[in-house]
């Protein structure tokens, strides 16, 4: 790192920071741009990765057309017929769900787990007409919302690089760290006030930042949502995150599965249909159609799944599956034996914290609302691409030329008056134990920041640049 020369005339006489975030202006300013220039590329990859997966759901129905739809018909087959027709097609494996042709010219789906070639954690749907009974195809099926081939591949590149669960630290990473940049980001702006900053005008690093600034403020309200919603189901904060909702009451409960007198009985069985009949079939007692009619009874519409009892001593389970704008989540319990519902639930009594889970996951996947949706994700995703290669130019830019650019002057802690440092010090504590991977990196940072610090102090290199402002 280059040693940062004197301030120049207009730095000099700029206008000093106003407002409550004024005090904290400086240290934010250090932790904004190192947390940017080192996780900016993980940054950089989930944006391309997320711009990818929100156009993967309209590019997944012109790919695979065929197997999704078929002209409507006038009348459908029985749901026990459009199952058998696609056990003769694939007698392989064992049914583990059944999805009813939610509409009008959409196909049926079989769900088949333990087929030859398939991933272990994935299905094989096939693909049934419902009006006639002929199977449309057979495709590798992965996650609640029915991803095929396409989607799963861009799914699992966004998610993990396809490098398992060493892949997701990339993805943890920079969902951890993207609010705390964006956060750093707004409080630079306001406490400048530069809100009304005009771009129109200016040349050279003033427009490069008046660009960055614009679009990161009118952002980032999205990015603090997305960095949110990303970390429920990561591997380790969300793992905490869970286990917090759990001891505040606000797990995501489920319908049981238990029969009456049954060895399991008690809730939390859903039912995973893993055991199947002797044949791998989905047929038992009284069958899908009965099934599905008890369900219908409950004001059960489409789309729905229909799962096979997983041993003897458990029933079906209907739930519906739309994730879309309004959310159909309700589920029933069926016995096989008699028909009747054994136990309902309802997404309306969904403890608080489940629903806006869901509908952060849904709203963060690209389903709550559709196209509408998927656009907006896009459209966060440019402007992520387009604030990480502005931040990087900004920072070249700051070296007038020379090989890198200049780092932020250091001390900027020392400025911090205590009422606001040591409760932001606490708060930085509580966060980084509950989300590992922004503590871990930053104690990181700090304990090469003080290494460096204390060669720079011996070798009298004053304002080498760190993360915490040590000298």
């Amino acid at each position: 790192m280059t040693t940062a020369p004197p301030a120049t005339p207009a730095e000099a006489s700029r206008p000093a920071a106003r407002g409550p975030f004024a005090p904290l202006r400086p240290l934010v300013l250090r932790l904004h741009f190192y947390a940017g220039l080192l996780v900016a590329p993980f940054l950089l990859v989930a944006a391309v990765t997320g711009l990818l997966y929100a156009g993967s759901f309209q590019t997944e129905r012109l790919v695979y057309d065929h197997e999704l739809t078929v002209p409507a018909g006038e009348r459908e087959l029985p749901v026990s017929a459009q199952v058998a027709a696609a056990r003769e097609a694939h007698p392989e494996g064992t049914v583990t769900a059944v999805r009813p042709s939610p509409e009008a010219g959409a196909t049926t789906r079989v769900l088949l787990s333990g087929a030859r070639g398939v991933d272990p954690g994935h299905t094989l749907a096939v693909f049934v007409d419902p009006y006639t009974g002929t199977v449309r195809g057979a495709l590798e099926q992965y996650g609640a919302t029915g991803a095929l081939p396409l989607r799963t591949w861009i799914d699992g590149l966004h998610r993990d690089l396809h490098l398992g669960e060493t892949g997701r630290l990339y993805s943890e990473l920079a969902a951890s760290w993207l609010w705390v940049i964006a956060g750093g980001g707004l409080v630079l702006w306001f406490s400048r006030r530069r809100a009304l900053r005009r771009v129109r005008g200016t040349s050279g690093r003033r427009r490069t930042l008046g660009l960055h600034g614009t679009v990161g403020v009118w952002t980032a309200a999205g990015f603090l949502f997305l960095s949110a919603t990303g970390l429920t189901w990561s591997a380790y904060a969300g793992a905490n995150i869970d286990e917090l909702r759990t001891s505040l009451g606000q797990a995501t409960p489920s319908v049981s599965a238990a029969v009456a007198g049954g060895e399991h009985a008690g809730h939390g069985h859903a039912g995973r249909g893993t055991a199947g009949s002797a044949d791998g079939s989905a047929e038992h007692g009284v069958g899908l159609d009965q099934v599905l009619a008890a369900a219908r009874a409950k004001g059960l519409g489409d789309p729905v799944e229909i799962v096979p009892p997983a041993d003897t001593d458990s029933a079906y389970v209907v739930r519906q599956i739309q994730r879309s704008w309004p959310e159909k989540q309700d589920s029933v319990a069926v016995d096989p034996a008699t028909g009747q519902v054994t136990d309902e639930l309802r997404f309306a009594d969904y403890p608080v914290l489940a629903k806006l889970t869901r509908w952060g996951i849904d709203l963060h996947t690209g389903s709550l609302f559709g196209l509408v949706n998927q656009i907006g994700l896009a459209l966060l995703a440019l402007a992520l691409v387009l604030l990480v290669l502005w931040g990087y130019r900004l920072w070249w830019q700051r070296g007038r030329g020379s090989a890198f650019g200049r780092p932020i002057p250091r001390g900027a802690w020392a400025d911090v008056p205590p009422y606001l440092l040591v409760p932001a010090l606490a708060a930085v504590a509580v966060l980084g134990w509950f989300v590992p991977l922004l503590g871990i990196p930053l104690a990181g940072f700090l304990a090469v920041d003080i290494v460096l610090g204390e060669i720079a102090h011996r070798r009298g290199r004053r304002g080498y640049g760190s993360v915490s402002g040590v000298k």
